[in-house]
């Protein structure tokens, strides 16, 4: 396929992904050709994988129309900067497909183009969330994207961290997987450094940068980074210790809390263990709210107090 006819196939894909229905007249005014090479080049789309509909006649008529697979979708640049924004919201942790967001907005701004890269900040920037609840720490979804883009292509990357002490320190890692617990992002890395396993909270971690050197993927121990953050979290110290025996099958809460798959331990066939130990008193609470089933609770005494407290005041609220 020559250039031309190239850019000219790609146009036609543009004019048909804007319009439910062409006629084959429109489309050769548009492109300045005849309606047969129109047809032909609805040919070409068809052997690409479009799925190209047509009617009968002279003119002829053509639509784009639902197929098995999603084929590539060309976008304008007020397009693809309306979907990195939406897409960049959905990473922070808004809507419920968090990883599939990410996924999706690391291959985006992989390709998208530097004069593009401005305006999704600058929009993003200028949105203002109405946070009806405390979710807690955020990560911010440009680092979210860097470093989905640095895990797929097992590139060696620099970044400052804090720890839970307040400290900072520099950090050399090989990032392997990105993973949510609850409002938190995890990254699982080697530490090139510490030559270990190490866990970092997306939140904590500020100027992420690439370091170009690319290294051979690292099997996660276990095979099964989730379950290996999991056992990493339950053993990490935290301030406040919350254990809850849920009256349900572990499936069942990985099925209606997903953000708490990491936290979920089968005990029985039809008992399981949710950690909610954490920092944050409200979020321990939010945790256990969040459960749609009865549970027993061994926890500190200042969750205890915390969540006493909480629960007068609902209960007062709601007459």
């Amino acid at each position: 396929m020559t250039s031309d006819m190239t850019a000219r196939v790609l146009r036609l894909l543009s004019l048909l992904q804007t319009r439910r229905e062409w006629s084959g007249a429109d489309l050769a005014e548009r492109l300045s050709v005849t309606v047969r090479t129109v047809r032909r080049d609805m040919d070409r789309l068809r052997e690409l994988g479009y799925p190209v509909d047509s009617a009968r006649g002279h003119a002829g008529g053509y639509r784009l129309a639902a197929g098995s697979d999603l084929p590539p979708l060309l976008l304008d640049d007020d397009e693809a900067v309306a979907i990195a924004v939406a897409l960049r919201t959905a990473a922070g942790g808004l809507t419920g497909i968090e990883e599939t967001a990410l996924r999706a907005l690391a291959k985006l701004e992989q390709v998208l183009p530097r004069r593009l890269r401005g305006q999704v900040t600058a929009l993003q920037t200028s949105l203002a969330d109405i946070g009806w609840e405390n979710r807690g720490p955020r990560a911010d979804p440009a680092h979210l994207a860097a470093l989905a883009v640095a895990c797929r292509d097992h590139e060696i990357v620099g970044f400052d961290y804090t720890t839970r002490h307040g400290g900072t320190a520099a950090r050399r890692v090989e990032p392997c997987h990105l993973v949510a617990s609850g409002s938190l992002w995890y990254l699982l890395a080697h530490d090139t450094d510490k030559d270990d396993w190490r866990l970092y909270r997306l939140d904590r971690i500020s100027h992420p940068t690439p370091t170009g050197r690319r290294v051979p993927p690292r099997p996660v121990p276990g095979d099964d980074p989730a379950a290996f953050v999991a056992a990493r979290l339950s053993a990490a110290p935290t301030r406040y210790r919350a254990i809850a025996t849920v009256q349900a099958p572990a499936e069942h809460l990985r099925t209606h809390t997903p953000g708490l798959a990491t936290r979920i331990s089968p005990l029985t066939e039809h008992t399981c263990r949710v950690d909610a130990s954490d920092d944050h008193l409200p979020r321990i609470a939010r945790t256990l709210a969040g459960l749609d089933t009865d549970y027993s609770l061994d926890a500190d005494r200042e969750v205890l107090d915390h969540l006493r407290d909480a629960a007068r005041r609902m209960l007062r609220g709601a007459g």
